[in-house]
């Protein structure tokens, strides 16, 4: 039988209490400290509070020592389990387009004939 505060039964739970579940924070101290440090969105907008409700099918974007990590989650879980236990309840998105500091990348194209590369030759 479920605690009447579980909301994994109801499908949906606490968003800091989520995160220690799937161990990206180690307390749920640490976890609104993410929060409140603006490091976490849901559904792409930021998270204001740790009592927020996250359900499966929400993707989350952490900004984690350094990076970026975007993770789509496919079910809730019930209590903090091993590494492998966390890893089984979410899949990381494609974060491709994503440079190393988790903006847009943006690729200069090649130069083509006819056009200046900034070069002082270029300009004679």
């Amino acid at each position: 039988m479920s605690a009447a505060g579980d909301g994994a039964s109801k499908g949906s739970i606490r968003v800091d209490r989520l995160l220690v579940y799937l161990r990206f924070a180690r307390t749920r101290s640490a976890a609104q400290g993410l929060i409140d440090t603006h490091a976490l969105r849901r559904n792409r907008k930021h998270v204001l509070r740790g009592s927020e409700q996250a359900r499966i099918g929400d993707v989350l974007t952490l900004a984690l020592g350094g990076g970026v990590r975007v993770i789509e989650l496919l079910a809730l879980p019930e209590r903090r389990g091993s590494p492998a236990q966390a890893a089984s309840h979410y899949r990381e998105v494609d974060s491709g387009g994503l440079d190393r500091m988790g903006q847009n990348t943006i690729g200069a194209s090649p130069p083509t004939s006819g056009v200046l590369s900034g070069d002082p030759e270029d300009f004679s």
